[in-house]
């Protein structure tokens, strides 16, 4: 009888994906809450909702994107700190080093008589002395060294282009009403879009994903609508 391969999938959400995700979700949303919330002021044109939307983009990328490089550039400090720590152990404390390596095998219900050997053949080379001490002790992976520029680049464009799609009717209209109403409709079906696919990948119901994406950002702007009418009152 013929025997069925078992293959095992699973998903693993790299760093870029993790920046699209925070770019596109604060793009579509925060963009969004501005126009609806312009839209509700009784000095509004479409004109000024464009150039206040534009404004909010250009501004939110470069802080998005900012904040993402100073992220990865602090994880990155971090881990050489960590790394340069462990390796001035592994000089001044051998003994105290070899035996936490030795407790993370313990952990694994491994012998004595079997992880003696492997002790020893793990602390025979510093480098891989030290890389398994940073990722089995301290829970640490290498970063990539080009991640603070990837991350800022890729979380900005995300902001960007999520941004546009709340904005576009605004250039596209010129009745505000209107205009507001086609942004409501396309960003709320996006913001679905979003959710469903980041379910997907992210291995939660999709359309459980989808729904809490648009409950967030219709929540978003609506408070900024309902805000700006009530300010607009007064």
């Amino acid at each position: 009888m013929p025997i069925t391969p078992h293959v095992e999938t699973h998903f693993e959400a790299s760093a870029s994906v993790r920046d699209v995700v925070i770019g596109m979700s604060d793009g579509l949303t925060v963009p969004f809450a501005l126009a609806a919330g312009l839209t509700g002021t009784a000095m509004a044109t479409t004109s000024i909702v464009v150039i206040a939307g534009l404004a909010e983009i250009a501004a939110g990328s470069i802080a998005m994107g900012l904040g993402g490089y100073l992220a990865a550039r602090t994880d990155r400090d971090h881990y050489r700190s960590e790394r340069e720590r462990e390796i001035r152990e592994t000089v001044e404390l051998p003994d105290k080093e070899r035996e936490e390596v030795a407790e993370v095998f313990r952990g694994y219900g491994m012998s004595e008589a079997d992880l003696a050997p492997v002790v020893a053949a793990i602390c025979a080379d510093q480098k891989h002395w030290v890389d398994f001490m940073m990722k089995f002790e301290l829970g640490f992976e290498e970063p990539d060294p080009q991640r603070a520029r990837n991350s800022a680049v890729t979380i900005a464009i995300s902001y960007i282009l999520g941004g546009l799609v709340p904005l576009g009717p605004y250039m596209l209209v010129g009745n505000l009403d209107r205009a507001l109403a086609i942004s409501v409709a396309v960003t709320l079906a996006a913001l679905f879009a979003f959710g469903y696919v980041k379910g997907r990948m992210t291995g939660i119901s999709p359309w459980r994903g989808g729904l809490q994406t648009v409950v967030i950002g219709g929540l978003a702007s609506a408070a900024a609508y309902g805000l700006a009418k009530w300010i607009g009152r007064g």
